[in-house]
């Protein structure tokens, strides 16, 4: 590999501000929670029809989550989702201002 100068840039911690998405947050918190589902479905060994059986959400929804199309569910559904995989999940939302590193990134 040739000596190049690499230009390292740190990120904001949400991708989505990084790339400019005007719902930066709202993505990011959908990912987190869709991460989470998949996490449980991953540790109890649950497929998406399972799941659907177990929880009463259809099989779609857990593909869905599956593959990260997020458009159709909102932050309650979620949670709500986990909530029937899992009772004992406690979801925390903390809101406060942004570090200034990141107040400026987001537009």
């Amino acid at each position: 590999m040739k000596d190049e100068n690499i230009e390292l840039v740190e990120g904001s911690g949400n991708v989505f501000r990084d790339f400019g998405d005007p719902e930066a947050d709202l993505k990011q918190a959908k990912a987190i929670l869709a991460a989470r589902v998949i996490s449980v479905l991953d540790e109890r060994g649950l497929g998406v029809r399972k799941a659907a059986s177990v929880t009463g959400f259809a099989a779609a929804d857990f593909s869905r989550v599956r593959n990260a199309d997020l458009g159709r569910f909102t932050l309650d559904r979620l949670m709500k989702m986990i909530g029937a995989l899992d009772d004992r999940i406690r979801v925390t939302v903390h809101v406060g201002p942004r570090e200034a590193s990141q107040a400026g990134m987001a537009k």
